[in-house]
């Protein structure tokens, strides 16, 4: 797994700030310095920040437990599900819906009537309805699907979450600070950091910055994955007898 270098990281954008006016000052660790009334984002800590949040998931998907990647805002939809979707981890790109953890027998209920929906329409029980009950029912499984798709198999709590804006998503991050979920974040100059485990600095507004640092936390995510798979071989390999 290929740590992104610092040329990579500065060719997508990552060091982009907001404009000073818009700081947090508890990112003050963080910034590099000024420039045209922007603050640059100082991409050794990133690094650092990065390398710290990929050990952290890579022993997270090594236990067998699940990483939530959110990401709401249009730039990072398609590339956080696909990430997500890469190494079997669920997501939610579309809406949070509040309670989507504190809440969650109600979401999985929720689940459940979308999967109910689902083989409805495709064991043939749904040809007994008329053209119109049936309509109602699609419509019912397209909105919940696309709501709840990326949380389907999710059978139990999350052991992370990982965020892509703090801000845009601070349902998400108190809902996790609540249970005692561990939480990923990728931090922009306007936000705090302390409201988060593993604060990446980054910016969260452009589509290659996302890129690139979600794409690398799903690669330690993969690793660990793999690790889990070894060592589970290694397990049921049989023991020779000497002789």
């Amino acid at each position: 797994m290929a740590k992104p270098t610092y040329q990579e990281l500065l060719d997508a954008g990552v060091h982009f700030g907001h404009m000073r006016k818009k700081w947090n000052p508890k990112m003050s660790p963080y910034i590099f310095m000024e420039r045209k009334g922007i603050h640059i984002i100082d991409l050794n800590r990133t690094t650092e920040c990065l390398e710290r949040a990929a050990n952290a998931m890579r022993a997270v998907a090594k236990s067998g437990r699940k990483v939530l990647f959110v990401a709401t805002k249009k730039q990072g939809r398609d590339i956080v599900s696909q990430a997500a979707q890469s190494v079997g981890m669920p997501f939610v790109t579309e809406r949070w819906l509040g309670g989507m953890m504190t809440n969650f027998a109600t979401i999985k209920r929720s689940v459940k009537k979308m999967q109910s929906i689902e083989r409805m329409l495709t064991d043939g029980t749904a040809t007994n309805m008329t053209k119109k009950e049936r309509l109602t029912l699609e419509r019912e499984r397209v909105k919940l699907q696309k709501v709840l798709g990326g949380i389907e198999n999710l059978v139990r709590l999350p052991a992370a979450v990982f965020v892509v804006d703090i801000m845009h998503e601070h349902l998400a991050v108190a809902e996790a600070k609540r249970l005692g979920i561990r939480t990923f974040a990728m931090v922009d100059t306007n936000s705090d950091p302390k409201q988060v485990d593993f604060p990446i600095p980054s910016n969260d507004d452009a589509s290659k910055s996302i890129g690139i640092i979600t794409n690398y936390l799903v690669d330690a995510i993969r690793e660990g994955l793999a690790e889990r798979q070894s060592n589970k071989s290694q397990k049921k390999e049989p023991v020779k007898a000497e002789g």
